[in-house]
């Protein structure tokens, strides 16, 4: 289940808004330029399993999806707790072209700036969020990550993130804490 919680930035620890029904989620963001879509696939594999494992087994759904968007690039995210996580997906980042952010399985907090405000979209296995190039936005998978997911760009160049060096990220909840 997708979860939205919308922040004003002077109170990074309390949400004005919490939404549950992935309508009301979906909709929500839509309102702001992001698409959420459930892409429900059959594909069973586990965070950890690296991302040759990965490749060979998602390989369809993947291709789907990089055909469905025009994607070039991709990333894999793939953490089971047991691996270092990279602090750096914490940090606020802005990328020049759209992301598809696509959850294989696990789960992910996706926060975005829009508007005047923070979304934070907890989102789970078959989640699809289209994020629009210029979108400031970090990632969080809490302190024992279990994600496997994939980041889609149009070009290499465009899956290069820029950080912007704003430390407020960090001051809002994370994905520990809701």
């Amino acid at each position: 289940m997708s979860i939205l919680s919308v922040f004003h930035p002077e109170s990074p620890q309390q949400p004005r808004k919490v939404l549950t029904h992935h309508e009301d989620v979906a909709t929500t963001l839509a309102e702001q330029g992001v698409r959420l879509t459930q892409q429900p696939h059959d594909v069973r594999i586990r965070p950890g399993s690296g991302e040759e494992t990965v490749l060979a087994q998602a390989r369809h759904w993947l291709d789907g999806l990089m055909t469905e968007y025009g994607s070039r690039a991709y990333r894999v995210l793939d953490h089971d707790g047991a691996a270092l996580l990279d602090a750096s997906l914490r940090d606020e980042q802005v990328h020049d072209a759209d992301e598809v952010f696509a959850v294989i399985t696990g789960r992910a907090q996706v926060s975005l700036r829009l508007g005047g405000q923070v979304f934070s979209v907890l989102c789970e296995k078959g989640d699809v969020l289209v994020i629009p190039s210029g979108t400031r936005r970090w990632v969080d998978l809490g302190e024992t990550p279990f994600c496997l997911a994939v980041r889609l760009f149009a070009s290499e160049q465009g899956a290069l993130g820029r950080l912007t060096g704003d430390p407020q990220a960090r001051e809002f909840l994370g994905f520990d804490e809701f």
